[in-house]
């Protein structure tokens, strides 16, 4: 085995390793693949790369000429979550795409070259946040770990987590965990904290909230809520929970959920891929509470609002209703 041949093979050892790791922590990537090449080219069919939501580029896709390409339709492809087939050439395009399905883009440098790379998106495994303790909450944790989902069973004073929960919060706040992964979750403590619940996932980020809950109940619980929540995080919630198929036991209500989050994956599965991707693009490592003037880190501060298409970030709830209440104040005596 030549030396070059012995180096390509390591690289491809320790990106398949990051992989990996990437996979575990549940931070999304792209492996990007040459699958044909047209010579004068740096890169050879089989050399991978991987590209992270932060714009950072692991192994060899191609020089200078190919980079920039490839970063731009690596993201795109984690927005929306397609894999697709990337076309680097001297035409660019122009007499319209080789095939159907493969984008184009122009060959930067003065070369003949020309590539086609596969960009393949990992996103995190979909994430159901189950609140209660209910016969329900069983079953929902129950189906949705034998359906793929990483489970987490939000149980306040619980000690043992239910059968088929990846993890168990001894609370309500989610922690951060809507900001790491696809995340749907569904409150079933059947009155016992709905409200409380409710909040916390709303609070948290959660794109979609289903509530196992009558219609009668909701009005009341949203008319309380409505004092401290904001009209667009209650039109996140969704109750009755499910889809309408006349579901009676446990077991039938959480196939109805688990249904219903089938039908509005794009929904609630998109607004994570757009957030997490802008967020690791674009949010600087530090800012400035500015109610108290405090540096909070964005990327793992658990409040945050967006007010004339920025986001602002604080150090603790106070401050953030301190906030909400007078923007202005706030941003003219920062």
């Amino acid at each position: 085995m030549t030396e070059r041949h012995g180096s390509e093979r390591q690289l491809a050892r320790d990106l398949f390793a990051l992989a990996v790791e990437l996979r575990e922590r549940g931070i999304p990537f792209v492996l990007a693949t040459v699958v044909w090449s047209q010579s004068p080219t740096s890169a050879k069919p089989g050399a991978k790369g991987i590209v992270t939501a932060d714009g950072a580029l692991f192994g060899w896709v191609g020089g200078s000429c190919a980079q920039p390409a490839v970063m731009r339709e690596a993201i795109a492809a984690l927005h929306d979550g397609q894999a697709r087939i990337l076309r680097i050439d001297p035409a660019g395009g122009e007499g319209g795409p080789a095939r159907p399905g493969v984008v184009m883009a122009p060959m930067t440098c003065h070369s003949e070259g020309a590539l086609e790379i596969f960009l393949e998106p990992f996103l995190p495994a979909p994430q159901l946040l189950v609140y209660g303790e209910s016969p329900v909450a069983d079953a929902l944790v129950r189906l949705a770990d034998a359906m793929g989902y990483y489970v987490v069973a939000l149980r306040p004073g619980a000690v043992a987590a239910p059968a088929g929960a990846d993890e168990l919060v001894d609370g309500l706040d989610p922690g951060d965990r809507p900001q790491r992964r696809p995340t749907a979750a569904v409150v079933a403590s059947l009155g016992a904290y709905d409200e409380d619940a409710l909040e916390a996932a709303l609070r948290g980020g959660v794109p979609l909230v289903e509530l196992v809950a009558s219609r009668k109940r909701f009005a009341a619980i949203r008319e309380t809520l409505a004092r401290d929540l904001p009209a667009e995080l209650l039109a996140r919630v969704k109750a009755p929970a499910g889809l309408d198929i006349r579901a009676q036991s446990p077991e039938e209500i959480a196939v109805s959920i688990l249904a219903e989050l089938i039908a509005r994956k794009q929904e609630w599965r998109s607004a994570w891929q757009l957030d997490a991707v802008a967020s690791q693009a674009e949010s600087p490592p530090e800012t400035i509470d500015p109610v108290c003037g405090m540096v909070v880190d964005p990327t793992t501060a658990r409040h945050s609002v967006d007010y004339r298409g920025r986001r602002y970030y604080f150090c603790c709830p106070a401050c953030r209703r301190l906030f909400e209440a007078d923007p202005e104040a706030y941003l003219h005596a920062s």
